[in-house]
Protein backbone atom coordinates (compact mmCIF):
# COMPACT_ATOMS: atom_id res chain seq x y z
CA UNK A 1 0.00 0.00 0.00
CA UNK A 2 1.27 3.47 -0.89
CA UNK A 3 2.36 5.63 2.03
CA UNK A 4 0.57 8.84 2.97
CA UNK A 5 3.71 10.84 2.14
CA UNK A 6 3.68 9.55 -1.44
CA UNK A 7 -0.04 10.13 -1.86
CA UNK A 8 -0.32 13.61 -0.42
CA UNK A 9 0.26 15.54 -3.65
CA UNK A 10 -1.38 12.93 -5.86
CA UNK A 11 -4.89 12.86 -4.38
CA UNK A 12 -6.18 16.07 -5.95
CA UNK A 13 -5.25 15.02 -9.51
CA UNK A 14 -6.63 11.51 -8.89
CA UNK A 15 -9.97 12.90 -7.68
CA UNK A 16 -10.13 15.39 -10.56
CA UNK A 17 -9.39 12.64 -13.10
CA UNK A 18 -12.15 10.42 -11.71
CA UNK A 19 -14.72 13.22 -11.71
CA UNK A 20 -13.60 14.36 -15.16
CA UNK A 21 -13.90 10.88 -16.68
CA UNK A 22 -16.76 9.34 -14.67
CA UNK A 23 -18.98 12.34 -14.05
CA UNK A 24 -20.85 13.04 -10.80
CA UNK A 25 -19.88 10.81 -7.89
CA UNK A 26 -20.48 10.77 -4.15
CA UNK A 27 -17.73 10.41 -1.54
CA UNK A 28 -18.02 6.72 -0.75
CA UNK A 29 -18.19 5.93 -4.46
CA UNK A 30 -14.94 7.84 -5.02
CA UNK A 31 -13.14 5.99 -2.20
CA UNK A 32 -14.28 2.62 -3.50
CA UNK A 33 -13.32 3.37 -7.10
CA UNK A 34 -9.85 4.53 -6.06
CA UNK A 35 -9.40 1.30 -4.09
CA UNK A 36 -10.68 -0.81 -7.00
CA UNK A 37 -8.61 0.88 -9.69
CA UNK A 38 -5.44 0.72 -7.58
CA UNK A 39 -6.08 -2.94 -6.64
CA UNK A 40 -6.12 -1.92 -2.98
CA UNK A 41 -2.83 -0.01 -3.14
CA UNK A 42 -4.52 3.32 -2.45
CA UNK A 43 -7.10 3.52 0.31
CA UNK A 44 -8.55 6.99 0.26
CA UNK A 45 -9.99 7.86 3.67
CA UNK A 46 -12.89 10.25 4.18
CA UNK A 47 -10.54 12.37 6.29
CA UNK A 48 -8.33 12.86 3.23
CA UNK A 49 -11.10 13.02 0.61
CA UNK A 50 -13.56 15.56 1.99
CA UNK A 51 -11.09 18.37 2.73
CA UNK A 52 -9.93 18.14 -0.90
CA UNK A 53 -13.50 18.09 -2.23
CA UNK A 54 -14.49 21.05 -0.03
CA UNK A 55 -11.45 23.04 -1.16
CA UNK A 56 -12.20 22.25 -4.80
CA UNK A 57 -15.78 23.37 -4.24
CA UNK A 58 -14.66 26.66 -2.64
CA UNK A 59 -12.38 27.26 -5.64
CA UNK A 60 -15.29 26.71 -8.05
CA UNK A 61 -13.68 23.60 -9.53
CA UNK A 62 -16.37 21.18 -8.38
CA UNK A 63 -20.02 21.67 -7.55
CA UNK A 64 -22.38 19.65 -5.42
CA UNK A 65 -25.87 18.36 -5.86
CA UNK A 66 -27.89 16.65 -3.14
CA UNK A 67 -30.14 13.66 -3.63
CA UNK A 68 -32.13 11.80 -1.00
CA UNK A 69 -31.70 8.03 -1.30
CA UNK A 70 -33.22 5.68 1.29
CA UNK A 71 -33.96 8.65 3.56
CA UNK A 72 -30.30 9.70 3.47
CA UNK A 73 -28.92 12.81 1.86
CA UNK A 74 -26.25 11.89 -0.69
CA UNK A 75 -23.99 14.66 -2.00
CA UNK A 76 -22.74 14.22 -5.54
CA UNK A 77 -19.62 16.05 -6.71
CA UNK A 78 -19.09 17.03 -10.33
CA UNK A 79 -16.61 19.17 -12.20
CA UNK A 80 -17.60 22.67 -13.26
CA UNK A 81 -16.67 24.08 -16.68
CA UNK A 82 -13.78 25.90 -14.95
CA UNK A 83 -12.78 22.59 -13.36
CA UNK A 84 -12.74 20.78 -16.71
CA UNK A 85 -9.77 22.76 -17.98
CA UNK A 86 -7.99 22.54 -14.61
CA UNK A 87 -8.56 18.78 -14.50
CA UNK A 88 -7.02 18.35 -17.94
CA UNK A 89 -4.08 20.52 -16.91
CA UNK A 90 -3.50 18.63 -13.63
CA UNK A 91 -3.81 15.24 -15.33
CA UNK A 92 -1.23 16.22 -17.96
CA UNK A 93 1.04 17.67 -15.27
CA UNK A 94 0.87 14.47 -13.22
CA UNK A 95 1.47 12.26 -16.27
CA UNK A 96 4.58 14.30 -17.14
CA UNK A 97 5.79 14.11 -13.53
CA UNK A 98 5.36 10.32 -13.44
CA UNK A 99 7.28 10.04 -16.71
CA UNK A 100 10.11 12.09 -15.19
CA UNK A 101 10.11 10.00 -12.00
CA UNK A 102 10.48 6.81 -14.04
CA UNK A 103 13.78 8.16 -15.35
CA UNK A 104 15.14 8.33 -11.82
CA UNK A 105 14.23 4.74 -11.06
CA UNK A 106 15.94 3.21 -14.06
CA UNK A 107 19.18 1.47 -13.08
CA UNK A 108 21.97 4.06 -13.01
CA UNK A 109 19.60 6.66 -14.49
CA UNK A 110 20.57 5.29 -17.88
CA UNK A 111 24.08 6.70 -17.32
CA UNK A 112 27.38 4.94 -16.84
CA UNK A 113 29.17 5.86 -13.64
CA UNK A 114 32.85 5.46 -12.97
CA UNK A 115 33.76 4.20 -9.50
CA UNK A 116 37.37 5.34 -9.68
Amino acid sequence: MASNDLLKGMLKPIILKLLFEKGPMYGYEITQLVKEISAGEIELTFGALYPILHKLEQEGIVQTESEVINNRNRIYYSITPKGNSLAQEKIAELEEFVKTLKIFFKPNFGLKFSHA
